[in-house]
């Protein structure tokens, strides 16, 4: 008989019960025919999620936490709820990128895309929680140590993709991990010390950490970052509101002069939707960054829109 492994299950998100009587359950791959339904652990697989159960119980000390169990790489978190059972929450983590042609996005912008790495400033992701973001953003930063090469720093909580070490000939990163709110804009400061070609952010979380965003994609850096956001009008505006906590309306000119590029995706059943704008790299007054220093964000969804034209007309982004 052969014994089935975590890794034959085939889950997005696992849920498991670690004090109390819930049934594990699963979210299944989004594809063609099902929108990731949430599913039980079928009975030839209780087994193993009661190992994963026991293990959690011995290793599973501050409320989040990256391991490795049965060959699968996971991000957990845990919770207990007004009934008083602890569950446990484990996304499963791919240990190499999917290369960008593999991600979904129309191969139009592909090259577009990638060609942001020979750039400096912010490519920032948004999207809400499960929409790939991660994913994308690590195999945006892979393909241009690959092909480009320097050197990357991420900051990351916890880290999701093993990025560290040499890429190709000339490439190299330096991948950290951080637990509290307030280390993100330190260690966002202490990582140009490294001289980094490429800065990841894991999640954008505190106004420090944003000011500091700012300042390193304004002075010769790339910077890639996520953030939770409905829309890239909604991304924007919550940029715009965590480091105008820091540096007040100054926030507004650091974003309009260091945003390389925005993209929210949402993943359905039909495959990836994109929204996003790339901006002109050797025009610092073009009207989607007059928008955004004059705060008219509602506004860019007309450029977005002109945009999306060119690229679906003749594949460019900007107009000649």
């Amino acid at each position: 008989m052969t014994t089935l492994k975590l890794s034959d299950l085939n889950f997005v998100d696992l849920y498991v019960c670690l004090e109390g009587n819930g049934e594990p359950h699963y979210h299944q791959p989004q594809t063609t025919t099902n929108s990731g339904n949430d599913i039980e652990v079928a009975i030839e697989f209780r087994e193993v999620v009661a190992n994963l159960a026991a293990f959690l119980r011995t290793k599973f000390t501050d409320d989040e936490m990256g391991l490795t169990f049965d060959g699968v790489r996971m991000r957990a978190a845990k919770v207990r709820t007004a009934g008083g059972l602890l569950w446990a929450a484990l996304r499963k983590i791919n240990s190499i990128p999917p290369a960008i042609e593999k991600i979904g996005f129309n191969p139009a912008l592909v090259p577009h895309l990638r060609n942001l790495g020979k750039r400096h400033g912010l490519i920032l992701l948004c999207g809400s929680t499960g929409q790939g973001k991660t994913t994308t953003s690590c195999s945006l930063l892979a393909d241009y140590l690959n092909t480009l090469g320097g050197v990357a720093f991420t900051i990351e909580d916890p880290v999701e993709y093993d990025l560290e070490g040499r890429h190709n000939e000339n490439g190299f990163c330096y991948q950290t991990e951080v637990k509290e709110d307030d280390e993100w804009g330190l260690m966002l400061k202490r990582s140009l010390r490294w001289h980094p070609r490429y800065i990841f952010v894991g999640e954008l979380r505190t106004p420090e950490a944003a000011n500091q965003l700012l300042r390193a994609a304004t002075s010769g850096h790339l910077v890639i970052t996520t953030m939770h956001a409905g829309t890239v009008e909604e991304g924007l505006e919550g940029l715009l509101q965590l480091a105008g906590q820091a540096v007040g309306d100054r926030a507004t000119t650091l974003l309009a002069t260091g945003l390389t590029a925005i993209i929210h995706q949402t993943i359905l059943p039909q495959g990836l939707q994109a929204q996003f704008y790339i901006t002109e790299p050797h025009n610092p007054a073009s009207p989607f960054r007059n928008a955004i220093r004059e705060k008219r964000i509602g506004q860019t969804r007309t450029f977005m829109d002109q945009q999306v034209g060119l690229l679906m007309q003749s594949g460019k982004l900007f107009r000649d």
